[in-house]
């Protein structure tokens, strides 16, 4: 009994820790076995009881709340500049913040994922952002001359 309450209690505490839906179902299945326990259950029914519930609510409840979750997000404008091919217009160095690109006829600061400097003049990839800054990645310009 003690087994399925610390188990339960742990899944617990790590999902609300992590919020993600990772452990949710197997504290499910943690309590689903404690009742079994209580009802002096063989070992093997409670394992099975853990498993079964665990893969059931699993099953059943993911994708409900992945497609409610999901409904939440709402595409910005900013988002269209992941992906693209940006100018770097002023030298880019983490280390001394500095940095700025030119993309879409916009002007947006920005940083190196890898942390390495780059130099202007340089093409760069934007691949995320975070806050106001543009996370960019170096792109070979023979490469992307090609394309063009």
């Amino acid at each position: 009994m003690i087994v399925w309450l610390a188990a339960f209690v742990i899944f617990a505490i790590f999902e609300a820790a992590t919020v993600q839906l990772v452990s949710i179902w197997f504290a499910a299945g943690s309590l689903a076995a404690l009742v079994i326990t209580l009802f002096h259950g063989p070992l093997w029914l409670q394992f099975t009881v853990f498993l079964v519930v665990s893969i059931v609510v699993l099953a059943l409840a993911r994708p409900l709340i992945k497609r409610h979750l999901a409904s939440r997000f709402r595409p910005t404008n900013m988002d269209r500049v992941i992906g693209a091919v940006c100018r770097v217009t002023e030298d880019i160095d983490n280390v001394a913040p500095s940095g700025a690109v030119s993309v879409q006829g916009k002007v947006w600061t920005a940083r190196s994922k890898s942390g390495a400097p780059i130099k202007a003049g340089s093409l760069v990839r934007a691949v995320a952002i975070d806050g106001v800054k543009l996370i960019v990645i170096p792109v070979e310009e023979k490469k992307e001359n090609t394309k063009q």
